[in-house]
């Protein structure tokens, strides 16, 4: 039975990408900035954002394959079909303002994976819209300015993770009990 790795044995690894990039060329983890590599490769030259030397960055896009790949073949080899767990606790606090879960990770009241309903589409499109807007606005994702920015001590990225965190505070007590209610 294949379980997920515990934080202590992944949070390290992780951890050891940072002086490993920074050994191998000062290179930057992220992978908000794929998209754009892939852009880029597709689309040469015909929008001015994509308009850079791509090639130089494309251990990225191998590094974000390797990822791909390597959930793929944990969904083939594993014989448990992991879903991440949701606090019993959590899940109590949410029931208790209208969301139902019934078998799934996900609230079935707020998004239906089994049958999407219109509003799940919205919500899910929206979504990935902002998050994509978001991590180029800030000039990266979670995992670039938390784990590569605040090792290496860049500024903008303390700036950017506070931000994030303060963003999800704001939106867990006040935006998503509009939705709630």
């Amino acid at each position: 039975m294949h379980h997920p790795w515990p934080w202590y044995i992944a949070g390290p690894l992780i951890g050891l990408m940072v002086p490993l990039l920074l050994i191998l060329g000062n290179k930057s983890f992220g992978i908000s900035s794929s998209f754009r590599h892939i852009c880029a490769s597709c689309f040469p030259g015909k929008i001015s954002f994509f308009k850079y030397d791509w090639k130089k960055e494309s251990w990225n896009l191998y590094f974000v394959l390797g990822i791909f790949l390597g959930g793929v073949i944990m969904a083939f080899i594993s014989d448990v079909h992991y879903l991440p767990m949701v606090d019993e606790e959590l899940k109590a606090s949410l029931q208790s303002k209208g969301l139902t879960f019934g078998d799934s990770w996900a609230p079935e009241s707020l998004i239906s994976l089994s049958a999407p309903h219109l509003s799940s589409w919205v919500l899910m499109i929206a979504g990935g819209f902002l998050v994509g807007f978001g991590t180029r606005y800030a000039g990266g994702c979670t995992s670039g300015h938390a784990i590569m920015g605040l090792s290496s001590l860049q500024w903008p990225s303390l700036v950017a993770v506070v931000c994030f965190m303060a963003g999800g505070f704001f939106a867990t007590h006040f935006i998503l009990p509009i939705f709630f209610k």
